[in-house]
C-alpha cells in the first residue's frame, strides 16, 4: 500500500513543482480542476475604471469615440457612459495587452499622467485577474480646457 501513496504523492508534487509551465501567479487560471477564462470585455472594463481613477484624465477615447459616447448618454433606455470607450485589449491565457486613448486636462504633465495611468491599469488588471500585463500603450488624443465647457448661456453678438 505504500507504493500507491508514494506514486500519488509524487504526482501531486509534480503538479505544484516550479518546473510546471503555468507560473505561480497564474495557478488560479489553469488548475487541476479546470480552467478560468477572462473575457476581453472584463479586462477592458478594469482598464477603463483604473484609467479614470487618475486625476488629470478628463475622458477616454478619441473624438469619434467621445461623440458616440455622448449620443449613447442621451438615449434614455440602455444608454449611459461606456466604461470601455477608447480602450482596446488583447487577452491570452496568461497575458494581456492594453491600448487606450485619453483626453488630458490642461496643465497636467502628460508624461506623468501617462505613467500614472499605465501603472494603475497594470496594477488593477494584474491584481484582479492574475494576468501578466505585457504593455499599456497610451495615446493622448486631446487636451481639455475648462473654457471648452459650454455654460448654456449664449454670448452677446459682436455685430448688430
Amino acid at each position: 500500500m505504500t507504493t500507491p501513496s508514494t506514486a500519488t504523492t509524487s504526482s501531486a508534487a509534480a503538479k505544484v513543482s516550479p518546473s510546471k509551465e503555468v507560473s505561480e501567479s497564474h495557478r488560479d487560471l489553469v488548475g487541476e480542476h479546470g480552467r478560468t477564462t477572462i473575457a476581453d470585455q472584463v479586462v477592458s472594463k478594469i482598464a477603463g475604471i483604473a484609467a479614470r481613477e487618475i486625476e488629470g484624465v478628463y475622458d477616454l477615447g478619441g473624438q469619434a469615440a467621445r461623440i458616440v459616447g455622448r449620443v449613447r448618454e442621451a438615449i434614455p433606455v440602455g444608454g449611459g457612459q461606456s466604461i470601455t470607450q477608447g480602450i482596446s485589449v488583447e487577452v491570452g491565457e496568461k497575458q494581456a495587452a492594453v491600448d487606450l486613448g485619453l483626453v488630458a486636462n490642461y496643465g497636467v504633465a502628460i508624461h506623468d499622467l501617462a505613467a500614472a495611468v499605465r501603472s494603475n491599469v497594470i496594477n488593477s488588471i494584474e491584481q484582479m485577474t492574475s494576468l501578466e500585463v505585457t504593455e499599456v500603450n497610451i495615446a493622448i488624443h486631446d487636451i481639455h480646457f475648462e473654457d471648452d465647457e459650454t455654460t448654456g448661456e449664449t454670448a452677446e453678438p459682436r455685430v448688430q
